[in-house]
């Protein structure tokens, strides 16, 4: 069996191990989606480990390259992402081999560490594979609309109603990181290249996206089995200017999507009549190049300053 990255030419073929081995039930698994994933992201292209047998590509793992900041220093990390495995080679091990070819290239080229979420069945796995437990990730709910929804419904066509120019969003994500790296968390630095790859131009999920010079917020309506949820994914702000003008655009935008709960992280403080709870999946990590110090940091969830985008699983 022979261990090696892939190239862009393998695309068709890892699709085709992806579709046989977990389907297409969740996200769908096409050429473009794996190009925008792991191609086209601004923090780099993805590491993808392939298992190769009598030339024919038995197994993938991608690690999809990401950026957290702490104070000044940029950690380059990964994420773990989509994994499959021929079910004719499933259970020989070959996704630990994949796994730690993957660990090993990315610890030589410099990469700080690797991070999930991974489900209830999954986690075990990385925890038995050296990784470590971190917390499960908090969100934070606010009532929203209990009455009868308006004719808006969730397949309808999301606004992208951004009102600044490039220079102001510039300055906008400028002030907004500067504020994160002072308060000494660990955050993802967003950039306008960001933003347009991660919501903006998103084939896998469509986003309501309201931005001025003040703030920039990226949401969409996820239906569960008894309630509709208004999940906020990304909410840029560095003053109280900036969060006025978010909680207005949020009940504005919830006055057409009508949801029964309003989702988001505890970086925004919409509410005196807000909750939160320990419902999102446990987030994991793997060190790689980290000093004892920064370990420290990451292995504590107080110190992250995360929004629901930069963990969500797309």
């Amino acid at each position: 069996m022979q261990i090696r990255e892939a190239t862009s030419s393998d695309i068709p073929e890892i699709i085709t191990v992806l579709r046989a081995s977990i389907g297409e039930a969740k996200l769908p698994k096409t050429e473009e989606i794996w190009k925008y994933k792991h191609f086209d992201n601004p923090f780099g292209a993805s590491l993808i480990i392939l298992a190769v047998v009598s030339g024919r590509i038995i197994g993938v793992r991608a690690f999809m390259k990401w950026d957290w900041n702490l104070n000044e220093t940029r950690f380059s990390a990964l994420r773990a992402v989509d994994t499959g495995i021929l079910p004719e080679h499933q259970r020989k091990g070959i996704f630990k081999i994949l796994n730690s070819a993957g660990l090993e290239l990315a610890k030589g080229r410099g990469d700080y560490f690797i991070f999930n979420t991974p489900n209830s069945k999954s986690l075990p796995a990385n925890l038995k594979m050296g990784w470590n437990k971190i917390d499960k990730l908090k969100i934070v709910f606010i009532p929203g609309n209990f009455r009868k929804r308006n004719s808006k419904k969730e397949n309808s066509q999301y606004r992208k109603s951004k009102n600044l120019t490039d220079l102001q969003l510039q300055e906008l994500l400028d002030a907004y990181n500067n504020l994160q790296s002072q308060k000494g968390k660990i955050f993802t630095p967003k950039s306008p290249a960001y933003l347009q790859w991660r919501y903006e131009q998103n084939p896998l999920q469509e986003y309501e996206i309201i931005a001025d010079r003040d703030f920039y917020l990226a949401a969409y309506l996820k239906p569960h089995k008894h309630f509709t949820e208004l999940r906020i994914t990304e909410h840029i702000y560095y003053n109280q200017v900036g969060l006025d003008k978010i909680k207005t655009a949020i009940s504005e935008m919830n006055k057409i999507f009508g949801a029964e709960l309003i989702a988001y992280t505890s970086g925004l403080n919409l509410s005196s009549f807000q909750f939160s709870v320990k419902l999102g999946p446990v987030m994991v990590y793997r060190n790689l190049n980290l000093d004892a110090e920064s370990e420290n940091k990451i292995n504590n969830l107080i110190n992250w300053s995360y929004t629901l985008g930069d963990l969500e699983l797309f």
